[in-house]
This record gives structure tokens, C-alpha cells and sequence, in this order.
């Protein structure tokens, strides 16, 4: 507060801090405020200093202060973190608003500090489930604290599982609706919040997989205070194929990370591998554990007393790409998962007509008076339950398999090579056609060409067989065409049949014949 009193007055601060900062405890990561109303002449103002200093002077921590961008009236809130008391190896985070600057230099201090209480006290000194939950009902069975587990979570103190399966048996819904589901009454009490870690009000909430551990930074909603947060879920269940189509695990069981989170006795997600592998890096490079996750075996906390300049550290690893590639490629997903998706609606609770009966019921319930010790800032109802009573299934399959590769293959051979002979046989035919045609047309060439080379040689028609006969028996006997005119050589003879010879036939009269004799 009095460190608040010096952002809200800096010029004035000397004068009007009521409250002596102790410097043992908060002076280990400087917080610097840049007051830029004069730009030609800038104001910088450690904030665990009593005395203001001018621009390029040195602070009480050794460390040298670099002005902030920030646009003229503005001041700026600058947060200095080094790695050795008076060391020139230092980082700097500027930021344009103290709201920011003061909530992330508050969540550094706070961590050092927790991280030196043993974890019994945190859970004590945190929000217990008997006063928390007022009123539960699963369905048509009433159901109180008993039936919810606790962790110890970082961010948010004492958190509460119902239905996780670990202990006890898990717990079915019967059907769908409103009606089936999980009904609760919660009393955040806002009057007891730690102003400077949470600006927000309201209950953190998550659905999540049966013993698996609940990131509810990263995954979990708000419930507003003074309403009835109803949400209705539906379920998807997504499969992924393993080696060699995707690089998922079943089990974690071959990630090179070892699972900080199984002393919860929880299953490997990617997350929990993701904040696995940080946090041994921070184990291996700073010489101690944040405190937000587990610790491996015999490692200790980061404090300011302890370690200097784990804040540095801290904030030079989380900054470093090269450490975080190293965690994806390290860590896989998982091969098996479960999403819900919420619809969420939200009204008024208690209406102004009924919040006066609710209210004197729930103070007397919770306390155990007559007179109203609550009111709608600290009340929250929820109403949890499956919109349907199937879910759907989302699974990964092989677009290729060696069945349907060989089958592929052995198809798209058989239409190429098929193809590829059925063109060679129609080239073939087509070839063996035309030499065939070119043959036969030779052929006729050559033969009307001795056709042609016949008539050049015998001009005149060629004689008929009477002639033949009659040049063979008439040596005299010269056929000459009608109307060609005499040629004076003489043609040579006529190949041809000789002719019979007559003489040789004896003609006998019918009168001389024997009756017997068997001539007609």
C-alpha cells in the first residue's frame, strides 16, 4: 500500500507515505516509475527510494534505469530484474499502464514468498471446501464438500474436483438436461481476495477428463458473481493414428519428458509434458524450481533470499524460442483425447423479489445466524449438465494402406500397361496394312507395267483359235485384220495346238455293223 501511495503521488511522496516499506522483503526486483510530463525533462522514480532521480542516474540496486516509450503525460511503470545484486546483466519490462506493472511485479514477489511456505500451510491458509459449498445436487442426490477432491493449484489456491475418479468410484449421468446434472451454490467471499494478484471475481471452472490434471489457467472459464451460470456441454472424442501417420503417444510412455504431474497420480497430456519440460530447464540452467509447477526430486523452490537472480533466469528462459521449440519437439499429443464444448447462458441470481428469503437461508445455513452475512457479489450459482446424451467420435484413418497401394498400383499398371500394348498391336497392324497395300500395289504396278509393255510388243488383237487352226494347217494362210493395211515383213508362226488328223477317222456305213456289237 504504501508503495501504491508512492505511483498514485509521485511528487509528493515523501510526504505522504504513511506506511514504511520493508525493504528486506520487497526489495528485490525494482519497480521504477517514468513520469514523462516534461518530456525535456523526465522523472524517474525508484519506487523503494524516498528521493527522485533524474534521467540516467543509477539506483539503489546498482542497476541502470532506461526510459520508457511511452506517449507524453503518461507515466510509465518500468520493472528491473538482474542477475546478481549490482550486476549490469540485467532485463527490463516496460509497461504502459502501473495497473499491469504492479499485478506482474506483485505475482514475482508473491512467488518468492509462497514458494518458502511448506504446502500444508498454503492449503490451510487457503479457501476451505466447507465454506465455499453451500448447497449441491447431482441429478436427484443431494451432494456436499465430501463428495469433491482438493488439490493445491499455484495459481488459484485450493481447488475442487468433483466426480474425478481417483478415490472414489466415478459417478454416471443418467440422462440429458438440466435436470440430470450438477447443480451448485458457491460463496466466493470477495471481501477476503488478495487485491494485487486478482482483479477479476468470480469462480474458475473447467470440464476435463477423469484423472487428468485440471490447467485451469489455460483452459478453465469464468462464472460471474450474482448470476446462474447454466452450461450446457456436448462431447467429442477425438482418435488419432499413431506411428507412421502422426507422431502421437498413447501413454506418454515414450516422450523424452519426464511427467512432473504424475505424483497426482494423473494421465500424460501434452500440457503437463509442456510444463514438465520447463521447468527442468529451469531445474538445469537457474539452479532451482518455479513455483508455479511440481518439483522434480530433491529440488527446491526459487526465493529471493536464496537465489538472487532467479527472476532473471526466469524471465531470459521464458522469453528464449530456442527453449520453447524444445519442449514441442520434445512433447507429443496425445493419441486418445476428450473435448467438451460449452454453451454458456447466465441471469441474474437471486432476483430481487427472492434474494432476501435465498439470502437469510444461506447465511443461516453457513453461519448458523438470523441475521444476512451474505450478498450477490460473493454468490454464484451453476447449473453443469450434457446436452445430449451421445457424443461424437472423430477418428483419423489411413487414406492410403498397403492393401488399397497395392491395389492402386496393381490398377493403374494394368490400365497403363494394357493400354501401352493395345497402341503397339494397333501400330503393328497399322504398319503390317500399309506394307501389305504397298506390296499389292506394287504388285499391280509391275504387272500392268507387263500388261502395257505386252500390247506394246503385239498391237493387233491376238488371233482366235479357227486362225491359229487354220495357219497350222494352211501354210499359206496369212490373217490379216480388216482394214490394216499389208505389212511387207513376214509375221513369224503362231505358236499353237496342232490340229487333228482327219485321216485317221474311218467312216463305216450303219449296214456293215454286227447286230451285237456294242456301237451306238
Amino acid at each position: 500500500e504504501a508503495a501504491l501511495e508512492r505511483i498514485l503521488q509521485p511528487g509528493n511522496s515523501s510526504e505522504n507515505v504513511s506506511q514504511p516499506l520493508n525493504l528486506e522483503l520487497w526489495n528485490q526486483i525494482p519497480l521504477v516509475l517514468i513520469d514523462e510530463h516534461d518530456k525535456d525533462n523526465p522523472v524517474i522514480l525508484d519506487i523503494f527510494e524516498t528521493n527522485q532521480t533524474a534521467v540516467g542516474n543509477v539506483t539503489a540496486m546498482g542497476n541502470e534505469t532506461r526510459m520508457s516509450n511511452d506517449s507524453a503525460g503518461d507515466p510509465g511503470d518500468n520493472e528491473t530484474t538482474c542477475s546478481h545484486q549490482g550486476s549490469d546483466n540485467c532485463t527490463y519490462r516496460n509497461f504502459s499502464s502501473a495497473a499491469q506493472a504492479v499485478t506482474e511485479w506483485y505475482i514475482l514477489q508473491s512467488t518468492s514468498i509462497l514458494s518458502k511456505v511448506p504446502l500444508h500451510e498454503r492449503i490451510r491458509m487457503g479457501y476451505q471446501a466447507e465454506d465455499m459449498i453451500l448447497a449441491c445436487l447431482y441429478g436427484a442426490e443431494p451432494c456436499n464438500y465430501k463428495n469433491f477432491t482438493q488439490i493445491y493449484h499455484p495459481d488459484h489456491g485450493n481447488c475442487y474436483i468433483f466426480n474425478w475418479g481417483m478415490d472414489e468410484e466415478a459417478l454416471n449421468s443418467s440422462n440429458p438436461g438440466a435436470e440430470f446434472g450438477l447443480k451448485m451454490i458457491l460463496d466466493i467471499s470477495q471481501q477476503d481476495y488478495i487485491p494485487y494478484l486478482s482483479s477479476a471475481a468470480g469462480a474458475r471452472l473447467m470440464l476435463h477428463q477423469q484423472k487428468s490434471f485440471p490447467f485451469l489457467k489455460d483452459q478453465g472459464i469464468y462464472a460471474m458473481a450474482g448470476t446462474e451460470t447454466s452450461i450446457g456441454v456436448l462431447v467429442d472424442e477425438l482418435e488419432r493414428m499413431g506411428y507412421p501417420y502422426s507422431d502421437c503417444t498413447m501413454n506418454g510412455s515414450e516422450v523424452p519428458v519426464k511427467n512432473l504431474y504424475s505424483q497426482y497420480n494423473t494421465s500424460y497430456s501434452i500440457q503437463a509434458c509442456l510444463r514438465s519440460c520447463f521447468q527442468t530447464h529451469m531445474v538445469e540452467i537457474c539452479g532451482c524450481g518455479h513455483y508455479m509447477f511440481p518439483l522434480p526430486e530433491g529440488v527446491r523452490y526459487c526465493n529471493n533470499e536464496d537465489n538472487p537472480g532467479w527472476a532473471y533466469c526466469y524471465s531470459s528462459l521464458r522469453s528464449s524460442i530456442k527453449q520453447r521449440q524444445i519442449c514441442i519437439d520434445s512433447c507429443k499429443e496425445t493419441c486418445n483425447d476428450t473435448q467438451y464444448k460449452m454453451t454458456i447462458s447466465m441471469a441474474d441470481w437471486p432476483s430481487e423479489a427472492s434474494e432476501d428469503w435465498i439470502f437469510h437461508i444461506l447465511s443461516y445455513e453457513r453461519d448458523m445466524s438470523t441475521n444476512v452475512t451474505l450478498d450477490r457479489n460473493g454468490i454464484i450459482k451453476l447449473n453443469i449438465y450434457f446436452q445430449e446424451y451421445n457424443y461424437r467420435t472423430i477418428s483419423e484413418s489411413a487414406a492410403t494402406t498397403i492393401v488399397w497401394l497395392l491395389s492402386s498400383l496393381g490398377g493403374q499398371f494394368g490400365f497403363w500397361m494394357g493400354g501401352s500394348v493395345l497402341c503397339l498391336i494397333e501400330f503393328g497392324e497399322i504398319i503390317i496394312d500399309s506394307l501389305w497395300i504397298t506390296v499389292i500395289n506394287v504388285i499391280g504396278w509391275c504387272k500392268g507395267l507387263k500388261q502395257r509393255r505386252a500390247r506394246a510388243r503385239y498391237p493387233d488383237a491376238p488371233p482366235t483359235v479357227s486362225e491359229l487352226v487354220e495357219a497350222h494347217t494352211n501354210l499359206g494362210f496369212q490373217h490379216e485384220a480388216s482394214g490394216a493395211a499389208p505389212r511387207p515383213e513376214a509375221l513369224p508362226p503362231e505358236p499353237g495346238t496342232p490340229p487333228p488328223n482327219y485321216d485317221s477317222l474311218r467312216v463305216q456305213p450303219l449296214d456293215t455293223l454286227s447286230p451285237d456289237s456294242d456301237t451306238e
